[in-house]
């Protein structure tokens, strides 16, 4: 019996020899190295349940890292800006804090839940 060659190239994929089965050569792309935060790892997993071939046509070209990243930075700063936007529409401000902190909080903590609930309509389970 012939020596199985250690590399070989199929249909333009290359495959390394392991044992005796050819396993193809799988690299990452410089996305990967950025992190995935709250709103990104929520999108995965509403991808993968309920979108599946749009979550196999982001990993199967590659891009599926980059486009989580992009998401998760998207709904961050749609956070932010809502927060702010709704704390100064209710009145939810520094003098109220200095006043009567526990009232702040209950207030800020409406606000932010509320806000989560827009972001992950607008967002993440899109």
């Amino acid at each position: 019996m012939d020596k199985l060659q250690e590399q070989i190239t199929e249909n333009g994929i290359p495959y390394t020899l392991h044992g005796e089965y050819y396993l193809p050569n799988i690299v990452l792309s410089s996305a990967d190295n950025q992190p995935i935060g709250k709103w990104g790892r929520m999108h995965k997993r509403y991808l993968m349940e309920y979108r599946p071939i749009v979550y196999n046509d982001l990993v199967f070209a590659d891009k599926l890292q980059g486009y989580l990243v992009t998401i998760d930075q998207q709904a961050s700063e749609r956070m932010e800006r809502l927060i702010s936007k709704m704390a100064a529409m209710e009145g939810v401000d520094e003098a109220l804090k200095a006043t009567d902190q526990m009232e702040w909080v209950r207030r800020m903590n409406s606000i932010c839940n509320r806000v989560e609930e827009i972001v992950q309509a607008e967002l993440i389970f899109v």
